[in-house]
């Protein structure tokens, strides 16, 4: 140690010179063994992995409340937009009920008529009355028949009662004839 040597005792505060301390000694801890295993899993760990599950188990059942209510937010949105769509055409339902002459239209199709009309119900052929959609024909459109005198009518039933058509023979009796 040539060069602790050479120094020059320290001085202290008021120039004396103090005694030199010995150096520390540092000790290496022993090796471990080669069979022996180093412990890695302390109670600071347990504590941590603990604390860490607990955290994880909080803001899991935080989060699905969140989103629970987040989905049930955005069901009742959907509801009030489909009310104030109902409420809206209710509106215009009760303005369109304001107009008098709405209000014949839905009269005459509960078919109501007003005081001095008349009331007429068009029948099918089975007597039952028509639809409301159903269409008549127009008269102009229809082919007309050249008009008969009503004694032609008569005196052509009295020549079938006369002389009523020979009944055909059912088909199966029919022979075919060969010219």
């Amino acid at each position: 140690m040539p060069s602790e040597a050479r120094r020059t005792p320290s001085r202290g505060p008021r120039g004396r010179s103090m005694p030199r301390r010995a150096a520390p000694r540092v000790v290496a801890a022993p090796a471990p063994a080669a069979g022996a295993r180093r412990q890695r899993f302390t109670g600071r760990a347990a504590i941590l992995v603990l604390v860490v599950a607990v955290l994880t188990v909080s803001y899991a059942s935080s989060l699905r409340a969140y989103l629970q209510q987040r989905s049930h937010i955005e069901d009742l949105k959907s509801q009030i937009a489909l009310r104030q769509a109902s409420i809206s055409d209710l509106e215009r339902e009760k303005e369109r009920w304001q107009d008098p002459a709405y209000v014949r239209q839905q009269a005459r199709e509960l078919n109501y008529v007003m005081p001095g009309e008349t009331s007429y119900v068009v029948l099918d052929e089975n007597g039952e009355p028509l639809e409301q959609n159903s269409r008549l024909t127009d008269p102009s459109t229809v082919a007309r028949k050249p008009p008969t005198a009503w004694w032609s009518t008569a005196w052509q039933s009295v020549e079938i009662a006369g002389n009523p058509p020979r009944p055909e023979p059912p088909p199966a009796a029919k022979i075919d004839e060969k010219p």
